[in-house]
């Protein structure tokens, strides 16, 4: 949730920071509308959503303006019926160095606490289609718990996280003790927020905090490619899916269990599993309609 401290940011701070890296078509912001963050359809079939942060003068901080277009972004991709799947990237340098603190110095307990405070970072972990995180870089505070709101994280070989919010005389505000905790157990997780230390994404996918790591200058490639694989699905049937995996964070093994069973027997009043299973038995690749 928290950026790095003043000493820590002075260590951090970009020498002449290096332009983001465009890819194929420049990005665009759809008309204007994005101040923080660019926005473009991607893959072969530009059926894949993409938003690369863009604040590189400030390492991707998280301010409210980015994480309110991020919103935005979010919201069109989810109505947008071609979208299959989501990337969110951000520099070479930073996917998101943590929240922008000039912005929370300030803020006292009655603000914070009268107006629910960042709760509407939570969007990124409630759209119902499948949402990739591609990490280049820091990952710190916010940042990371950026990453761990997505579904999948793919990491690049010099990519950092950690939760050094101890370090402000703060702790994590925006899942950052709870979804660290699922994903690498209590004992690293507790480590990280009590020390506010960095792990590489060597340990990150040891741990089980990512599930690939790729070179640098692939790394968005590969998240789009996979995004690319989701949207080939049913988007109805993937939905599903990824409601059923998000439960076992949630209920006990005989209620997630249950779940899954209504889910997956409600997969069959919809044509796309009539169309891939014929399309099994028939030896041919399925055609799905999303209906």
């Amino acid at each position: 949730m928290a950026l790095l401290c003043r000493r820590a940011a002075v260590l951090l701070k970009p020498r002449g920071a290096p332009p983001v890296r465009l890819h194929a078509a420049r990005l665009c912001s759809s008309g204007g509308q994005y101040e923080y963050i660019f926005v473009e359809k991607r893959g072969e079939k530009q059926n894949v959503g993409f938003i690369q942060l863009n604040r590189p003068k400030a390492l991707n901080a998280l301010c409210d303006g980015l994480m309110s277009e991020l919103g935005r972004a979010l919201d069109a991709f989810e109505a947008d019926g071609d979208i299959g799947a989501v990337v969110i990237t951000g520099s070479d340098r930073a996917f998101a160095a943590g929240a922008d603190i000039k912005e929370m110095q300030n803020r006292t307990f009655q603000e914070c606490y009268g107006g629910n405070f960042l709760s509407h970072w939570n969007r990124v972990s409630t759209v119902k289609k499948p949402v990739i995180a591609a990490v280049n870089g820091f990952a710190l505070g916010g940042g990371c718990e950026l990453a761990m709101m997505c579904d999948i994280i793919y990491a690049g070989e010099k990519a950092q996280f950690g939760q050094p919010e101890i370090l402000l005389g703060t702790i994590p505000g925006s899942g950052g003790t709870q979804r660290l905790t699922r994903a690498v157990g209590k004992s690293l997780a507790m480590e990280m927020v009590l020390t506010g230390d960095r792990i590489s994404a060597q340990e990150a996918k040891q741990s089980g905090l990512v599930s690939r790591i790729y070179p640098v200058e692939h790394l968005v490639s590969e998240a789009v490619k996979c995004g690319e694989k989701i949207a080939a699905n049913s988007k109805l049937v993937s939905a599903m899916a990824k409601e059923a995996v998000n439960a076992a964070f949630e209920l006990t093994l005989a209620e997630g269990n249950r779940l899954e069973k209504r889910l997956f027997h409600s997969t069959f009043a919809t044509e796309d599993r009539k169309e891939g299973m014929t399309a099994f038995v028939e030896k041919r690749k399925a055609s799905f309609q999303d209906k």
